[in-house]
Order: structure tokens, then C-alpha cells, then sequence
């Protein structure tokens, strides 16, 4: 499936470390959300946690998801960015690049804890919405 195109603005928007809220699917169909750090590259959305979170678990069961980036400016969250698609690829982040690239971004600093196992997900979006 090609990859859904977002218009220039959409773009740069993304580009930017804004929070960022996650939302995976329960066995039940319930929804999970988590705030979550992004990273946005080549119309995908790099996400990465512990292995031991709960939203992996159901990302590998249902690998639909939503992210939700919200504006910071004097906008705040009232300009935000949703996007809906699939989870494409999960990977062990064995080297903590990933955490450390998303960690740089967000706070100018490598990721803190090292001691435990990371694993980064890429969201491919398939539609998406804005209010701005």
C-alpha cells in the first residue's frame, strides 16, 4: 500500500517534538492510550517503549493504532494532528539508537536508563485528520 501523503504544512508540523498521545486496541476492542514520544520520518512515525509495556503486547495482537500530536505553541492543543494507520514493523532497539534519537529530540540528552530492554514500532498512517 503506498503511503498516505500529508500536505507540506501537515508535514512540518510533525517534524516538530510535540507531546504526543498513542492509542492500541485491547482484546476487547476497548482503546489504550498513552502519552508517547515521536519521531516523524518519511511519512512514518517512530514510536519505542520498554518491552514490557502493555501497549506492545497489543500492537503485535492488532497492529492498528492512532497518534495524536498536539500543537505547544500558543495554539496548545488546540491544533493537533491525528494519525490512523498500522503498525508495520516492530524491532528490538538493541542498541538504543532509536530511544536515543527520540530522547535527543525531545530533551538535547541520550535516554537516561539503559538497563532495559527497548523495542521501537513504526506507524505507517493509512488517513489523517487536523485542527488547526
Amino acid at each position: 500500500m503506498p503511503r498516505v501523503p500529508v500536505p507540506p504544512e501537515v508535514d512540518e508540523f510533525l517534524q516538530l517534538p510535540n507531546p504526543a498521545v498513542v492509542a492500541t486496541l485491547r482484546p476487547d476492542g476497548s482503546p489504550h492510550t498513552v502519552p508517547t514520544w515521536y519521531d516523524w520520518e518519511d511519512g512514518r512515525a517512530l514510536l519505542n517503549m520498554e518491552d514490557s509495556r502493555v501497549r506492545l503486547g497489543f500492537m503485535r495482537r492488532d497492529p492498528r493504532v492512532a497518534l495524536t500530536v498536539l500543537g505547544s505553541g500558543e495554539d496548545g492543543w488546540y491544533s493537533h494532528v491525528s494519525l490512523l494507520g498500522r503498525i508495520v514493523s516492530i524491532e528490538d532497539d538493541d542498541s538504543l539508537a532509536d530511544i536515543d534519537r527520540l530522547a535527543l529530540r525531545y530533551t538535547r540528552k541520550p535516554f537516561r536508563n539503559r538497563d532495559r530492554k527497548r523495542v521501537s514500532a513504526w506507524l505507517e498512517p493509512e488517513r489523517w485528520h487536523e485542527w488547526r
